[in-house]
């Protein structure tokens, strides 16, 4: 049984008041914002069977609207990036916002990550809905998203569903920075990956083609230390892992993408996924901004595993389809995240 527990809502400085709740099946608890779809908390058992905190958040709406590093937000309606903030449907061009390098990166600088959600209680856990309208940020069509939060043991279930009335592509990823032993560093996390191939980058973080990652500094098919990645020559120009690995394109059921663990708590965690892609991102650019208890957080301080659609797929259909969805079809992202103490 998931217990729901409204919380004490927040001001929103834009106007209204953002709702916050609670849910918790008696292994993991999760903390969720009607602002963003953030999960701002997400308790998890260490080896000793003590639940903690390992995902990074704010205090308040006012330190999540001031940041840029979409700490636990929903990105969309398409998440990475989307290359010159341009792409063509139905023969006609579309021109995004342009908020990073010249690209539309994660939505637009007002993408969904800074909407309010309608949020209500499911059985197992929270349901949010959200309505982007026509010419949101530039993209095509009336956009209605379903997203679920939901714990079946020790597991949390992130589904999203997504329609449009016009042709558009749709990409959305859940983006917890995700610490497994609540530390100011990343670095003795291990990363194991069931991926053998990830798509290299021109210098704005647009993909360009495919790479094996066979003999290379990308090769998490054993566990690996993220610090052992410190100064490989993949990783220079992005000042650390902050890769798109590609999944098999034939499976639409679950795939395992692989584990993340910390030897210090125990913890693990395994990811699955539907989606082609899952991004990785070691917090290389989160020097600076403020956390909880209006700490300043750290460069390298947590990873992000981002499931979603192929970069830039609208441009780039040669490597994974381009990721458009048409009136009548419908989006659909399911991720598993299995929590163990045994690492």
């Amino acid at each position: 049984m998931v217990r729901f527990t409204p919380l004490d809502p927040w001001t929103d400085p834009r106007g209204g008041q953002i709702e916050r709740v609670r849910i918790d099946n008696g292994h993991l608890a999760l903390e969720v914002l009607s602002l963003g779809g953030i999960i701002r908390s997400l308790w998890v058992p260490d080896r000793n069977g003590e639940r903690g905190n390992i995902v990074l958040g704010c205090d308040n709406a006012a330190d999540y609207l001031a940041q840029s590093a979409y700490l636990g937000a929903i990105a969309g309606r398409y998440a990475n990036r989307i290359a010159g903030g341009q792409f063509t449907t139905d023969g006609k061009q579309h021109q995004l916002d342009v908020n990073q390098a010249g690209n539309c990166l994660h939505g637009g600088k007002e993408g969904f990550h800074r909407k309010l959600w309608n949020l209500g209680p499911l059985p197992d856990g929270v349901r949010l809905n959200l309505v982007s309208p026509d010419g949101d940020m530039g993209f095509p069509g009336k956009c209605t998203v379903q997203i679920d939060y939901r714990l079946a043991g020790n597991n949390l279930y992130i589904e999203m569903l997504a329609c449009s009335d016009k042709s558009c592509p749709i990409s959305l990823t859940q983006h917890s920075y995700f610490n497994l032993d609540g530390s100011s560093s990343n670095l003795q996390h291990a990363l194991q990956t069931d991926s053998t191939q990830y798509l290299a980058m021109d210098d704005t973080g647009v993909p360009n083609r495919i790479c094996q990652t066979h003999n290379s500094a990308l090769d998490f098919r054993l566990p690996t230390t993220l610090q052992s990645l410190i100064g490989a020559e993949e990783l220079i120009a992005t000042l650390g892992i902050d890769h798109c690995f590609l999944l098999p394109k034939s499976a639409p059921q679950l795939q395992r993408f692989g584990r993340l663990s910390s030897a210090k708590s125990g913890r693990g965690m395994t990811l699955y996924t539907n989606q082609p892609g899952v991004q990785v991102y070691g917090a290389n650019y989160l020097q600076g901004t403020l956390g909880k208890s209006q700490q300043t957080l750290f460069k390298y301080q947590a990873v992000c595993l981002e499931p979603q659609q192929i970069p830039d797929a609208p441009n780039q259909a040669n490597i994974a389809g381009d990721a458009v969805i048409k009136p009548g079809q419908v989006y659909h992202h399911i991720s598993r995240y299995k929590f163990d103490s045994k690492a």
